[in-house]
Parts: C-alpha cells; sequence; structure tokens
C-alpha cells in the first residue's frame, strides 16, 4: 500500500534517518538521508548542510545537489549568507527573495547563478549549543509555510541528537571526533566523486550516486569505499 498522506510520509522519513543508528553508523550517510528527505517532504528545491570543525570553522558535509553544495561554499568563502547566520544566532533564518537581499552580496549572486530564489535556514542544534545550519534552498520565491518549518526544524533537530548521542551520550570529546569525522569523510567523498566522473564519464551527482549505491549494497561505509576509488582499487 503506497503512502497516502503527508502525516505518513513524514513518520516515514524520521524513521529513516533514525534507522541508520546502528553500531558504527555512517555519519555522512545520515546527513545525506536529512538533506534528501528534507527536500522529498518539503517545498524545496535542494538542500546543503554546514557542520563546524573542532575549531568552530564551518564545513559542507551534505548536499542534495551540485548546486546547493556550490552556493553552500561560496557562502562559505565569503564568510557570510543566510546560513552562515543561522549557525552565529542559533536561529532559522528566512529569505523570501533572494533577489531582493541588500546583504551578503556574494551569496545572493551565487544563489541566483544556480537558479535559486528563497532559502531557509535551519540550526543544528541541542541544548544550546549549535554545530551547524542546513540550507533549504526554493527555486521560487516565497516563506517556508509554517508547517514546512517546523517539519524542517524537527528532522534537523532528530539528526542532531543522532549525531551528539552515538548510542549513548559521551563526553564532549567524542562529539568532536564524530564531527571532525564526518568532514574528513567528505574530502575523500569529493575525491572519489572526481575519479568516478572522470573515469566513467558522469557527472558529479550521478558519480555520488554510485558511490553511495555500491556502498549500501556491499555494506561499506562510505568512507571505507570512497578510499578504494581513491587508491583505484575499485571502479565504478
Amino acid at each position: 500500500m503506497g503512502i497516502s498522506t503527508r502525516a505518513e510520509r513524514v513518520s516515514v522519513a524520521f524513521v529513516k534517518i533514525t534507522d541508520t543508528l546502528v553500531a558504527d553508523y555512517d555519519v555522512v550517510d545520515l546527513l545525506h538521508t536529512l538533506v534528501e528527505e528534507s527536500v522529498g517532504l518539503l517545498d524545496v528545491a535542494a538542500a546543503g548542510l554546514l557542520l563546524a570543525d573542532s575549531s568552530g570553522e564551518l564545513q559542507v558535509v551534505a548536499s542534495t545537489s551540485e548546486e546547493s553544495r556550490l552556493v553552500e561554499i561560496l557562502q562559505l568563502q565569503a564568510g557570510a549568507g543566510p546560513c552562515v547566520e543561522c549557525y552565529l544566532t542559533g536561529k532559522a533564518v528566512d529569505v523570501e527573495s533572494v533577489a531582493r537581499l541588500t546583504v551578503w552580496q556574494d551569496f545572493r549572486d551565487a544563489a541566483l547563478s544556480q537558479g535559486f530564489h528563497s532559502v531557509h535556514a535551519v540550526p543544528m542544534r541541542v541544548h544550546g549549543r549549535t554545530i551547524g545550519a542546513m540550507g533549504l534552498f526554493g527555486a521560487e520565491e516565497g516563506a517556508l509555510t509554517a508547517e514546512d518549518a517546523a517539519i524542517g526544524q524537527a528532522l534537523a533537530d532528530v539528526a542532531t541528537i543522532s549525531l551528539m548521542q552515538e548510542r549513548t551520550i559521551r563526553e564532549a570529546a567524542l562529539v568532536n571526533e564524530q564531527l571532525q569525522r564526518a568532514l574528513n569523510t567528505r574530502v575523500l567523498i569529493e575525491q572519489a566523486k572526481g575519479v568516478i566522473a572522470h573515469t566513467a564519464g558522469v557527472d558529479m551527482d550521478e558519480a555520488f550516486n554510485r558511490l553511495r549505491s555500491h556502498a549500501r549494497a556491499h555494506s561499506q561505509s562510505l568512507h571505507a569505499t570512497a578510499g578504494r576509488i581513491v587508491d583505484r582499487s575499485l571502479t565504478l
């Protein structure tokens, strides 16, 4: 039987996120599930996720498209934008019209060049600590509905708690270790995507899909699979 109501779809999304919490779960896969489910449920075209590393610097960890990843990177390079502001304040940031922005000009130009006309930034926070932000990018101008905003924040909250728990609450050092592992894995994944795109003649989105599908099919982590691609012991 198909999923007929939005409430059922939201429930399934939460189950998908919590289902990743098995022993030695793949942090990056969890975060990609978060952005994918957000796009699937909400009235947005793409999503990207920024996490702070151990020194407090934001890094792009997950995205649903190369376009949204590029916007996040350019936002970080400029040191300003809705997701950066969201992280610094710990509060959601709404931009109903990117074209009418009078601040964050670098972000404005980057977003418009990639076809994004609105953005809703959601903080990744728990117990007063903000560890990152998720950007939800719209192809049209306009704000998210109150329901969509609430669902987006709830999904982000569940993923944040998952990151900071890892089966049981441990000392803060483990949290930083988890975040750093995710950031290190992301760098390796980008290298692997480049190798796949070059050898298989596909774009970067398809390269990531092949990488992730192989990892899941063989019960391997994205980090391990990406490492094999980079050292040329695996070709996809």
